[in-house]
């Protein structure tokens, strides 16, 4: 059964390949509305091509320009966050896929639930700073979540038909990123442009960063406790540098479930947008025989200590793992911006860990609150 969609964030790498997987699959898939902060010239062909009923600019000033684009269309353009929230409860639409990077996919994807729209997840930070308010939600509104990161997907599947209670173990794997194998003197002088050469996957530069620090493996940490119901003791990550084993489970008796594939976001966009069903996918397959080998570390944690941090604020709990995540977003920006060095990243997360007073099962207000006020700390000092 095909899907009628709602797509947060179509100009990202993850909407766009979204786009391609309704493109191949135009007479299941529909798309009801489009969102993006601010390119516009993007959004007027997606538009065009896909007619959507709806479309959300974050940015007013981009709104106005698409309106004037777009005026020859039947097409209702939105604006801001308040668009987003008013596009996300249209009845036409039953499926949300919140491919949005940061924080600004929590206040949608709680108006979303309440509209009982199913929810695709690709943004991470929506479970990870509000995973004890979304996953209540989407029980008690009868909706499902649908894991879109090809890790999380790869889990679902290898869980699809087992019994939970018999669940010993995730195995989330991790490529290791671009630094895999470096040691913390190597890293003191690695530029932004050395930290975006991924050898596995094509992502947008804030996911590859986290990639290279394994900050991102540690958001993927907190976002599978709160998707799949575990304590953190039952996650290891193992380290597999090919990027063919997406992630596995371990049950009670020692046996262990794997999910394989190219290293492609194609194929965990389709199964969330199709499923319980499988459809054909027009893209390069395994090949055993070419591939050879298939290899396993453990992730140095002394040297990556983003995947420590990530876990130390999961135990805290509450309000830390939102002061961990945009400490990690504002120092990402500004490695990006060449303002700070690779290994001050890690400095900054730590900062903020230590300065916050935790708020035990916060609001969605005192998460933004969480949130800002990280910001004006960390902005407060000098890096």
């Amino acid at each position: 059964m095909g899907r009628k969609l709602i797509l947060l964030g179509s100009t990202g790498s993850i909407g766009t390949q979204t786009l391609d997987v309704v493109r191949a699959n135009r007479e299941e898939l529909e798309v009801i509305g489009l969102a993006a902060n601010s390119n516009v010239e993007l959004v007027e062909k997606q538009a065009r091509e896909f007619r959507p009923k709806v479309i959300t600019m974050y940015d007013p000033k981009a709104a106005k320009d698409l309106r004037i684009r777009l005026a020859d269309m039947p097409v209702e353009i939105l604006e801001g966050m308040e668009g987003l929230i008013n596009m996300v409860q249209v009845p036409e639409a039953d499926t949300v896929l919140t491919a949005v990077v940061g924080m600004i996919g929590i206040r949608p994807t709680i108006a979303a639930i309440e509209s009982h729209k199913d929810i695709a997840l690709a943004n991470k930070e929506t479970l990870v700073t509000a995973g004890h308010i979304i996953m209540a939600l989407a029980k008690e509104n009868n909706v499902s979540i649908l894991p879109v990161d090809s890790e999380h997907s790869a889990i679902f599947q290898a869980l699809n038909g087992e019994p939970k209670r018999k669940l010993e173990k995730i195995l989330l794997t991790a490529s290791g990123g671009p630094f895999r194998g470096k040691k913390r003197e190597e890293l003191v002088n690695m530029t932004a442009s050395d930290a975006l050469k991924h050898p596995n996957w094509s992502m947008g530069p804030k996911v590859t960063i986290d990639s290279a620090s394994l900050v991102n493996k540690g958001l993927e940490v907190m976002e599978a406790k709160w998707l799949f119901d575990v304590d953190l003791d039952q996650i290891q990550v193992v380290v597999q540098p090919q990027s063919i084993i997406h992630s596995m489970v371990q049950y009670v008796d020692g046996s262990v479930m794997a999910q394989l594939g190219v290293p492609d976001m194609k194929l965990p966009i389709q199964y969330a947008l199709f499923y319980p069903d499988r459809v054909f996918m027009d893209e390069k397959r395994l090949d055993f025989y070419e591939l050879g080998s298939i290899t396993f570390e453990k992730p140095d944690t002394d040297t990556f200590v983003g995947l420590k941090l990530a876990y130390d604020a999961a135990r805290t709990g509450g309000s830390m793992p939102t002061v961990f995540n945009a400490a990690n977003e504002m120092a990402v920006k500004m490695f990006l911006q060449e303002k700070i060095k690779f290994l001050e990243i890690y400095d900054m997360i730590s900062e903020a860990m230590a300065h916050h007073k935790v708020v035990l099962n916060p609001s969605v207000d005192e998460i933004l609150i969480a949130e800002s006020e990280t910001y004006d700390y960390l902005g407060s000092k000098e890096w």
